[in-house]
């Protein structure tokens, strides 16, 4: 007499041996050709989708600087675009120049380490002229043009493109402060 069972419950050793163990559905009194298997493939989960945008939070509170302040300079600088390149040769969302990142030991070409190091240097900044009269408009300043023309002129230089820009960001300043 013919055990159709025999075959379709047997252990395999070598998928025992890799720890992969074959199941089996018994369909009835039917002896099912090993042939006819049926596969099925479970996609693995993809993981949520982050925008740059949602690094930008948690990378000013890590560094100690206003978050709303960090977004208002990535906002000016690159328009949240990680794949920003000036004409100078500044990279990414804070547009930081490679050497500047390279002194911190970060990549100014990957996105987060960018944000990383803009922060970075923004809290510099801030520090540096936090006992000066109008501190934050100079470090605005700074972050642009650098702090050598900040202290040169004792306050924003008067270069059209660095005032334009720290009227501009400290107008995003306010809005995201706003904002929450």
């Amino acid at each position: 007499m013919k055990l159709p069972f025999r075959r379709i419950l047997a252990p395999r050793a070598p998928f025992i041996a890799a720890g992969l163990l074959p199941v089996t559905v018994f369909l009835g009194m039917f002896d099912i050709p090993t042939e006819t298997r049926m596969s099925i493939v479970i996609p693995a989960p993809k993981a949520p989708h982050l925008s740059y945008v949602d690094l930008i939070a948690p990378t000013a509170r890590r560094v100690g600087v206003d978050v709303a302040l960090v977004k208002s300079i990535v906002k000016a600088e690159s328009a949240f675009n990680p794949d920003a390149v000036s004409p100078k040769g500044a990279l990414g969302l804070m547009q930081v120049m490679p050497g500047t990142a390279q002194e911190m030991g970060l990549d100014a070409s990957q996105p987060a380490q960018n944000l990383e190091a803009g922060a970075r240097y923004l809290k510099w900044l801030l520090s540096r002229y936090s006992k000066s009269k109008n501190g934050l408009p100079k470090a605005i300043a700074a972050y642009n043009a650098g702090p050598g023309a900040v202290d040169k002129s004792h306050g924003i230089p008067r270069f059209r493109e660095t005032q334009t820009y720290v009227a501009r960001v400290m107008k995003y300043f306010k809005t995201y402060t706003r904002l929450g």
